[in-house]
């Protein structure tokens, strides 16, 4: 779909308690990464429960374009038939991404690696994002930048070398994406290629490499442990394999905050992915009083999954440490929501990279926020909530900024306001949420088109 198309505005009004069960999409990360490490293994990798939001499908898309064979058997189900590293061809098109921040960057780490030249774009939102945070260690591992937007941003063109120079790099910025850039680059480089961060980001491409076969080392690294020193040994030869997917706990989020805030609910989310870099949110809930009961804790695809009872809570407010946020970034706009029904304040600490998400995602809910009368404010990079316990006015309208996760928190919001509550465009939640509308819909949850 395209994200500059006519918005479609969308409106959540309180009403009755929601209940039922649901399985929440795919979890997105595992999606882009089975794509990705499909297209360098030798051999058939199988993908069941595939996340097909639009970020995804433009991974799949480009790794076609890049030469491997990709191809739907059915609904999730996926086969990758992959050219191994060092195989893929040059794209006869320009790689467009839409909104996909995470695929593009991932893929920029792929390109930059190999022998390739490619092209990357994408839509409005995508073009307005950094990628020099992504082009700075890939320019030291050998990838020429042939062309580039002003300020290191899409579209541009990469041209990876025959080898990449392996390097020992101390990312920025607790960056999932900044990590597995280098680490992808450095699949074809002769040698250890090294990553060190300060704080411990989201380790799925740790894990999802050594289920390909790739030798992976993790130790906890600086004060208190709280970093990683991740270590991979060049030029491997990845196998296909088989991914299960597990439900993503960042959509999960949303109909979990909507049972929590809707009075009289209990949802029962089915399948969610429990890694403890995924579960910030979950653990800030609970300390918040929340009511989340874990069910059938299990292994699938490399993840302990659970599923998680949530029922109306009386939630207080907490301070949320700024070390947390690595496990929980993408969640921040829904805990915020949280945040509104609780009695109390919650501060929200070191939230620096919000602001170079699919919008400035901070500016983004400080105005959701305050365009539904809830009491807030911005000290730096921190978001302070005011909660009475009771709850808020509501009747606002949303700016999203192109921005999927807005949306679904501030439809959340207005499930449970005293007055209705409008996001200006709802498009782009199919990006990670397609099925967002009808499950919520399924639950009792009254949003309008």
């Amino acid at each position: 779909m395209s994200h500059d198309s006519d918005p479609q505005p969308l409106t959540a009004s309180p009403g009755s308690a929601l209940r039922g069960s649901l399985r929440p999409p795919g979890d997105k990360s595992i999606s882009h990464r089975a794509m990705i490490l499909g297209l360098l293994s030798i051999g058939e990798t199988r993908v069941e429960g595939l996340l097909e939001g639009d970020d995804v499908l433009r991974t799949a898309a480009a790794a076609k374009a890049l030469g491997a064979g990709v191809e739907r058997l059915g609904e999730g189900r996926w086969v990758v038939r992959g050219v191994g590293i060092g195989g893929m061809s040059d794209p006869a098109e320009t790689l467009d991404f839409g909104n996909a921040g995470t695929g593009s960057r991932l893929m920029m780490g792929v390109v930059g690696g190999q022998p390739v030249t490619a092209t990357f774009d994408g839509d409005a939102s995508l073009r307005s994002r950094p990628m020099r945070r992504i082009l700075d260690p890939l320019v030291r591992m050998g990838t020429e930048v042939v062309a580039e937007a002003e300020g290191g941003r899409v579209p541009l063109t990469l041209r990876g070398p025959r080898e990449a120079i392996p390097i020992t790099y101390e990312t920025p910025a607790a960056s999932a994406q900044i990590k597995s850039a280098v680490l992808l680059a450095g699949l074809n480089a002769p040698g250890t290629t090294t990553v060190i961060e300060a704080a411990a980001t989201r380790d799925h491409t740790e894990r999802m490499l050594r289920l390909f076969g790739a030798e992976v080392s993790v130790e906890a690294h600086g004060p208190g442990g709280h970093g990683r020193r991740i270590a991979l040994t060049g030029q491997p030869s990845l196998r296909g394999t088989d991914v299960v997917v597990p439900a993503d706990p960042s959509s999960a989020a949303f109909p979990l905050v909507a049972a929590l805030i809707v009075p009289g609910s209990e949802v029962t989310i089915q399948g969610v992915m429990m890694n403890p870099l995924r579960t910030g949110l979950i653990t800030t809930l609970i300390e918040m009083g929340a009511d989340i009961e874990r069910l059938r804790e299990r292994e699938e695809g490399g993840e302990t999954v659970a599923d998680l009872r949530v029922r109306a809570s009386r939630l207080k407010g907490v301070d949320v440490p700024a070390e947390r946020a690595p496990a929980m970034i993408d969640e921040y706009p829904v805990l915020a929501v949280a945040a509104a029904f609780a009695e109390g304040t919650t501060r929200m600490n070191g939230l620096h990279e919000l602001r170079v998400k699919e919008s400035d995602r901070l500016a983004a809910v400080a105005a959701g926020l305050k365009a539904n009368g809830v009491a807030h404010l911005v000290e730096g990079d921190d978001l302070v909530v005011h909660g009475d316990g009771a709850a808020p006015r509501g009747g606002g309208t949303v700016a999203t900024h192109l921005d999927h996760r807005i949306a679904m928190a501030f439809l959340v919001l207005g499930l449970a306001t005293r007055e209705p509550v409008t996001v200006d465009d709802g498009a782009m939640i199919a990006t990670s949420f397609p099925s967002f509308l009808p499950t919520m819909r399924a639950l009792g949850g009254r949003i309008a088109e």
